[in-house]
């Protein structure tokens, strides 16, 4: 039985796999907002119907405009793209050199844009023992070994170790020194928004930030997302991106999700309350060592007994999926991530682990 996908959220593939409908899933390897869409993202996308015979704004003008606005930059610090991993593939196109540091674990796209398009990848792995800490002196080392582009996610996926500014600040200026490119992926900044990096990104040329509007605003199926950076850096990265790749109704949608503040609160407040529950409870479970997270999902360590793997095997028979993060650098089939999902959802995860460890110890 096959459970362990290279990313989460493959819900469609499993439910033909197993015969049953994807609303009969419950779906914790992929960490979307549980809320859902923003409630006025219905009657956005209804609007944009009566628009899909014409071409979409190339240059996402509006929602340009709205970002800037919500994040205190000007439009030309923006690039709006189908998703954050069409700006990750474009990275690779559009920075200087040919040889990349990643900071990991981490998203695997990083380092299929870069070999794709060429460039050497080499990985400065965290150690989960230390709590995925970044050990600036020895990050300062390997940097001056001579890398074009360095790639940090913050907060880090799968770990969900936020990098509070100061520390941002600092790699910046270390990257700087070093003439290294910094990229760093926010694509979950939203729930920790004031420990963005976007306004040293939009002042200065040498780095960027890549934004998400998919996770916290519940658009995976839309596909959605931006970079803020300089104006000549943000006018270099659109150069490489594809015409018309964002379409009416998913700028419709965005717009629609950033004029929601009241969501955006709600959100936050929601989440960081069933984080801290969902991860109380995980820690009660013999063997589990949830890590701190500042996202709406948490990395897991098995410590002991049954190994990540056999613990997603077993709640994969009742219908619920994890995400084994075994095929992260510097993790292994001891770990495993969740999202964070409403309480009863939570409640249901944790009754499944609970059920799984107690089986695998008689």
């Amino acid at each position: 039985m096959k459970t362990n996908f290279e990313h989460g959220g493959n819900v469609f593939a499993i439910a033909r796999s197993l015969g049953v409908q994807p609303e009969d899933i419950l779906d914790f390897s992929a960490s979307i907002n549980p809320l859902g869409p923003a409630p006025g993202v219905r009657e956005a996308l209804s609007r944009a119907f009566k628009s899909i015979g014409h071409y979409p704004d190339s240059d996402c003008t509006e929602l340009r405009e709205a970002l800037a606005r919500v994040h205190g930059v000007e439009p030309a610090n923006i690039c709006v793209a189908n998703g954050s991993t069409e700006l990750i593939y474009i990275l690779p196109r559009m920075a200087p050199g040919k040889r990349a540091l990643v900071i990991a674990p981490s998203f695997s796209e990083y380092a299929k844009a870069l070999t794709r398009d060429g460039w050497s990848v080499d990985r400065f792995v965290l150690a989960s023992a230390d709590g995925f800490i970044l050990p600036l002196e020895r990050l300062e080392k390997s940097i001056r070994k001579g890398y074009d582009l360095l790639i940090l996610g913050n907060p880090g996926n799968p770990t969900g170790r936020l990098y509070q500014l100061p520390e941002v600040e600092a790699l910046l200026s270390l990257c700087r020194a070093a003439g290294c490119f910094l990229a760093i992926d926010e694509a979950f900044m939203d729930f920790c928004e004031e420990e963005s990096a976007k306004h040293h990104a939009a002042v200065r040329d040498g780095s960027i930030v890549l934004r998400s509007l998919t996770k916290f605003h519940a658009l995976p199926g839309l596909r959605l997302g931006y970079a803020i950076a300089s104006a000549m850096t943000i006018a270099r990265l659109a150069a490489f991106r594809e015409p018309w790749s964002v379409n009416t109704p998913a700028q419709a949608a965005g717009l629609a999700s950033l004029a929601d503040t009241g969501y955006t609160a709600a959100t936050r407040k929601f989440v960081a309350d069933e984080r801290m529950h969902l991860s109380a409870r995980i820690a009660a479970i013999p063997g589990l060592r949830p890590f701190p997270s500042a996202a709406n999902f948490l990395l897991v360590q098995a410590v002991r007994g049954p190994s990540a793997g056999e613990l997603a095997v077993r709640l994969h028979e009742g219908l619920i999926l994890i995400r084994v993060c075994s095929d992260f650098p510097g993790l292994d089939d001891r770990f495993f991530r969740v999202a964070v999902r409403s309480r009863n959802e939570n409640k249901r995860l944790v009754a499944a682990l609970a059920a799984a460890v107690a089986d695998a110890a008689r």
